[in-house]
Protein backbone atom coordinates (compact mmCIF):
# COMPACT_ATOMS: atom_id res chain seq x y z
CA UNK A 1 0.00 0.00 0.00
CA UNK A 2 1.56 3.08 -1.29
CA UNK A 3 1.55 6.23 1.39
CA UNK A 4 1.27 8.73 -1.54
CA UNK A 5 -2.18 7.04 -2.61
CA UNK A 6 -5.40 9.09 -1.54
CA UNK A 7 -6.78 6.00 -1.39
CA UNK A 8 -4.60 4.03 0.97
CA UNK A 9 -4.34 7.10 3.18
CA UNK A 10 -7.97 6.88 3.46
CA UNK A 11 -7.87 3.04 3.95
CA UNK A 12 -4.90 3.64 6.84
CA UNK A 13 -6.97 5.82 8.28
CA UNK A 14 -10.26 4.16 8.59
CA UNK A 15 -8.26 1.05 10.10
CA UNK A 16 -6.70 3.59 12.77
CA UNK A 17 -10.58 4.87 13.51
CA UNK A 18 -11.52 1.19 13.66
CA UNK A 19 -8.71 0.81 16.15
CA UNK A 20 -9.90 3.61 18.08
CA UNK A 21 -13.90 3.27 18.66
CA UNK A 22 -12.43 -1.11 19.39
CA UNK A 23 -10.13 0.01 22.09
CA UNK A 24 -12.17 3.30 23.15
CA UNK A 25 -9.09 5.56 22.92
CA UNK A 26 -9.23 9.16 22.62
CA UNK A 27 -6.49 9.99 20.94
CA UNK A 28 -3.74 7.74 18.17
CA UNK A 29 -0.46 8.29 16.58
CA UNK A 30 1.58 6.28 14.04
CA UNK A 31 4.30 7.10 12.17
CA UNK A 32 4.75 4.87 9.20
CA UNK A 33 7.83 6.17 6.91
CA UNK A 34 7.46 9.81 6.45
CA UNK A 35 3.89 9.77 7.21
CA UNK A 36 2.81 10.75 10.78
CA UNK A 37 -0.90 10.24 11.61
CA UNK A 38 -2.86 11.82 14.32
CA UNK A 39 -6.41 11.15 15.07
CA UNK A 40 -7.94 13.04 18.21
CA UNK A 41 -11.57 12.23 19.45
CA UNK A 42 -13.87 15.88 19.02
CA UNK A 43 -17.43 16.62 20.26
CA UNK A 44 -19.49 16.53 17.27
CA UNK A 45 -19.56 19.32 15.22
CA UNK A 46 -19.49 21.08 11.88
CA UNK A 47 -17.83 19.13 8.58
CA UNK A 48 -14.67 17.39 10.06
CA UNK A 49 -11.69 16.14 7.57
CA UNK A 50 -9.23 13.78 8.20
CA UNK A 51 -5.84 13.27 6.69
CA UNK A 52 -2.34 12.16 7.59
CA UNK A 53 -0.78 15.34 9.74
CA UNK A 54 1.23 17.31 7.93
CA UNK A 55 0.12 16.60 4.41
CA UNK A 56 0.01 20.07 2.98
CA UNK A 57 -3.47 21.29 2.37
CA UNK A 58 -5.39 19.40 4.51
CA UNK A 59 -6.04 19.75 8.65
CA UNK A 60 -6.15 16.85 10.52
CA UNK A 61 -9.93 16.72 12.35
CA UNK A 62 -10.42 20.22 12.38
CA UNK A 63 -13.34 22.25 10.86
CA UNK A 64 -13.39 22.07 6.79
CA UNK A 65 -14.09 25.90 7.10
CA UNK A 66 -11.03 26.83 8.28
CA UNK A 67 -8.18 26.93 6.03
CA UNK A 68 -5.07 24.95 5.69
CA UNK A 69 -1.70 26.78 4.99
CA UNK A 70 1.54 25.39 3.88
CA UNK A 71 3.46 24.00 6.80
CA UNK A 72 6.63 26.48 5.46
CA UNK A 73 4.61 30.00 5.20
CA UNK A 74 3.02 29.71 8.59
CA UNK A 75 5.05 30.11 12.78
CA UNK A 76 3.27 27.89 14.96
CA UNK A 77 2.16 29.17 18.15
CA UNK A 78 2.59 26.13 20.71
CA UNK A 79 1.10 25.46 24.45
CA UNK A 80 3.52 26.89 27.11
CA UNK A 81 1.71 24.99 29.42
CA UNK A 82 -1.18 22.49 30.00
CA UNK A 83 -4.77 23.96 30.69
CA UNK A 84 -7.81 25.08 29.27
CA UNK A 85 -7.70 27.39 26.16
CA UNK A 86 -10.25 29.86 26.49
CA UNK A 87 -10.24 32.17 23.16
CA UNK A 88 -11.69 35.57 25.62
CA UNK A 89 -11.28 37.35 28.73
CA UNK A 90 -15.02 36.44 29.36
CA UNK A 91 -18.07 34.21 27.87
CA UNK A 92 -19.72 37.55 26.44
CA UNK A 93 -16.64 38.95 25.16
CA UNK A 94 -15.11 39.02 21.41
CA UNK A 95 -12.35 36.35 20.94
CA UNK A 96 -9.17 37.94 21.20
CA UNK A 97 -7.89 36.64 17.89
CA UNK A 98 -9.91 34.92 14.73
CA UNK A 99 -8.66 33.71 11.54
CA UNK A 100 -7.35 36.82 9.51
CA UNK A 101 -6.71 38.94 12.79
CA UNK A 102 -3.45 40.89 12.67
CA UNK A 103 -1.15 40.20 14.62
CA UNK A 104 2.02 42.10 16.41
CA UNK A 105 4.41 40.19 18.84
CA UNK A 106 3.43 40.95 22.24
CA UNK A 107 -0.18 40.92 21.72
CA UNK A 108 -2.76 38.43 23.29
CA UNK A 109 -3.79 35.49 21.73
CA UNK A 110 -5.71 33.59 23.96
CA UNK A 111 -5.91 32.32 27.72
CA UNK A 112 -4.82 29.09 29.34
CA UNK A 113 -6.13 28.21 32.84
CA UNK A 114 -4.28 26.03 34.73
CA UNK A 115 -4.61 25.43 38.62
CA UNK A 116 -7.09 28.58 38.44
CA UNK A 117 -4.21 30.92 37.16
CA UNK A 118 -5.26 32.50 33.86
CA UNK A 119 -2.12 33.24 32.19
CA UNK A 120 -2.54 35.25 28.90
CA UNK A 121 -0.54 33.69 26.06
CA UNK A 122 0.90 36.24 23.84
CA UNK A 123 2.05 36.15 20.18
CA UNK A 124 6.03 35.84 19.61
CA UNK A 125 5.31 36.68 15.91
CA UNK A 126 3.55 39.53 13.65
CA UNK A 127 1.33 38.21 11.09
CA UNK A 128 -2.15 36.99 10.35
CA UNK A 129 -3.95 34.33 12.19
CA UNK A 130 -4.61 31.47 9.44
CA UNK A 131 -5.65 28.82 11.97
CA UNK A 132 -6.54 28.42 15.56
CA UNK A 133 -6.67 24.95 16.28
CA UNK A 134 -8.17 24.25 19.67
CA UNK A 135 -12.23 24.99 20.60
CA UNK A 136 -13.13 27.70 23.28
CA UNK A 137 -13.16 25.57 26.35
CA UNK A 138 -10.76 22.63 25.07
CA UNK A 139 -8.05 21.17 27.49
CA UNK A 140 -4.67 21.79 25.48
CA UNK A 141 -1.43 19.60 26.78
CA UNK A 142 2.29 21.78 26.65
CA UNK A 143 3.47 21.91 23.47
CA UNK A 144 0.16 21.79 21.27
CA UNK A 145 -0.38 23.91 18.49
CA UNK A 146 -2.55 26.63 19.49
CA UNK A 147 -2.24 29.16 16.13
CA UNK A 148 -0.51 29.42 13.25
CA UNK A 149 0.34 32.54 12.09
CA UNK A 150 1.18 34.03 8.60
CA UNK A 151 3.09 36.06 6.62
Amino acid sequence: MSEKDPGAQVQRINELLDIMHEHDLDALTLKSGETTYELVRREPGPSMVAAPAGASGVSTGEPASQPAAPAANVKRVMAPLTGVFYSSSSPDTEPFVSIGSRVNSGDVLCILEAMKLFNEIQSDYAGTIVRVIPQNGELVSQGEELFWIGP
